[in-house]
């Protein structure tokens, strides 16, 4: 498994990439300025950073427990990602919603919008760092 400075790196790193890419793009799809993109960006990054770190966590276990091991075949990544975005989903709809005073369908557009960015960004991302930082090969205690 992985250790907690390298889940923080894998994080921060993830997020900060996120929000560059995000921002422009974002004020661009959907017509707003880049400071209110910002702030949604922003809070849902933070948001997502928690999330990451507390899912990523889960899964890895749940992995260890069920198949002995964390590394990650590609339609497993799907399914990751997919599963990440869900739960995320959940928590930023309302607050989308509320900072740009719009109403629950197009907050939900504009979420699977950034889910759908993030969907793909997260696999390619989290591939990427498994190629620059692979996985330590685990010891099974007998």
């Amino acid at each position: 498994m992985r250790s907690t400075a390298d889940r923080i790196r894998h994080a921060v790193s993830f997020e900060v990439i996120g929000l560059l890419a995000v921002i422009p793009l974002g004020s661009w799809a959907f017509g707003l300025e880049m400071h209110a993109i910002g702030v949604v960006a922003l809070v849902s990054a933070t948001l997502a950073t928690l999330w990451n770190y507390v899912f990523n966590l889960g899964f890895d276990r749940m992995m260890m427990r069920w198949v002995g091991h964390t590394r990650k075949w590609p339609m497993l990544r799907v399914g990751h990602a997919v599963l990440f975005e869900v739960g995320l989903l959940a928590v930023l709809l309302p607050f989308i919603a509320w900072y740009l005073q719009i109403g629950l369908w197009t907050a939900l557009v504009m979420d699977l919008g950034f889910a759908g960015f993030y969907l793909v960004y997260a696999f390619v991302f989290n591939w990427a760092y498994d190629l620059i930082f692979p996985i330590p090969i685990e010891v099974v205690a007998d």
